[in-house]
């Protein structure tokens, strides 16, 4: 397990390895309570396993403080057609609510914008709930900027397998 130093002592980042499903899936639940929306949590240890470490869709990070689980990330590749180049597209960051309020989440956006750098990204993005006043002003003290411009759309469920069944090759047979 390779760890990552950080400036504050005690406090280590990692990326996840499969042992680490059950503590991930803790921590999604606990910020789902936090955006309230835990009803919305279908993953499943299996799930997880399934789509980070053998699908590889998705990377995860732990963050460790003195040994222990303390936050963790969850992220994943975009790409810009416009730039020719890959993005880095935040999923999840998450900080037990005890840990807060320490920089660590801070370090763990600056170690995501690193690696940007170095896997030559063009982008680091993420979205945030309206609601969510402390995270807003914590992403723009550090110089982020909400594209006001862009709205996301979403299909999901029946929605999205009623447009998944308008797909049909031009000589299948019905």
């Amino acid at each position: 397990m390779k760890y990552e130093d950080t400036r504050i002592d005690g406090f280590k980042l990692r990326f996840a390895e499969e042992k680490d499903v059950g503590i991930l899936l803790e921590m999604i639940k606990e910020l789902a309570v936090y955006e309230k929306l835990l009803d919305e949590v279908t993953a499943t240890e299996e799930i997880l396993k399934d789509s980070l470490f053998h699908r590889k869709v998705a990377e995860a990070v732990i963050a460790e403080y003195e040994d222990k689980p303390v936050g963790y990330i969850i992220f994943f590749h975009n790409f810009s057609t416009f730039t020719g180049r890959p993005g880095i597209y935040l999923e999840d960051l998450y900080v037990r609510p005890e840990m807060r309020g320490k920089g660590l989440g801070k370090i763990m956006l600056a170690f995501l914008a690193k690696l940007a750098v170095e896997r030559k990204c063009a982008r680091f993005e993420w979205v945030c709930l309206d609601w969510n006043t402390p995270s807003i002003g914590f992403y723009k003290r550090m110089g982020a900027v909400p594209m006001d411009e862009w709205t996301i759309y979403r299909l999901t469920g029946s929605k999205l397998s009623e447009l998944a069944d308008e797909f049909r090759p031009q000589n299948s047979l019905e």
